[in-house]
C-alpha cells in the first residue's frame, strides 16, 4: 500500500466546499461540527415534519432518572455505580443499563478498590446526542447553583 499525505489546506478547502454546498435552501440537511467530527443533520425548519414522519421523537427521549444519572456520570467521570447511587440517593441499575443500551455511556474499566467495581464514563455518542465537541463545553456546575433560602425582605 502507498501512503500519501494530503495537505491540510486541501482538506479544509474541500470541507468548506461541502459546507457551502449544503447550506443552500435546496437541501433539507446541512453539515454540522459535532462530537469532534462532522455530521449531516436535518435543518431546523424541517425537523418537525421529519420527526412526525419517522416518529423518532419518543424513541430518543431520556427519562428524568436517566438524565440525572447521565449528568452525574458526565460531571464526575470516571465513576462507579456506587458513587452515582451515593450522589443520587437511589438505585441506578436500570438507568445505567438504559444509558449503556443507548450507548451514551461506556465501561471504562474496573476500579482497583475492593470488589473491583466497573467504572463508567460518557461515550462519543453522548457528545453527538447533546451536540457538543468536548466535555469542556458542558455548563459549569456553578451555573446551576441556586441562592440559599431567605426569609423576609432583602436589603
Amino acid at each position: 500500500m502507498f501512503e500519501t499525505e494530503v495537505p491540510e489546506t486541501d482538506i479544509t478547502d474541500a470541507l468548506k466546499n461541502v459546507l457551502d454546498k449544503y447550506a443552500s435552501d435546496s437541501y433539507s440537511f446541512h453539515l454540522v461540527k459535532s462530537g469532534g467530527g462532522y455530521q449531516f443533520l436535518t435543518k431546523p425548519a424541517y425537523q418537525a415534519s421529519i420527526g412526525i414522519l419517522l416518529k423518532q421523537q419518543s424513541k430518543r427521549r431520556l427519562s428524568t432518572s436517566a438524565l440525572e444519572t447521565l449528568s452525574v456520570i458526565a460531571y464526575k467521570q470516571p465513576v462507579t455505580k456506587t458513587n452515582v447511587e451515593q450522589i443520587r440517593g437511589v438505585n441506578c441499575d436500570y438507568s445505567i443499563q438504559k444509558l449503556l443500551d443507548k450507548e451514551l455511556i461506556e465501561i471504562r474499566g474496573k476500579a482497583t478498590t475492593v470488589g473491583r467495581p466497573i467504572i463508567y464514563g460518557t461515550s462519543s455518542q453522548f457528545m453527538d446526542y447533546f451536540g457538543i465537541n468536548s466535555l469542556s463545553e458542558l455548563p459549569l456546575l456553578k451555573d446551576f447553583a441556586t441562592e440559599g433560602n431567605t426569609i423576609g425582605d432583602e436589603g
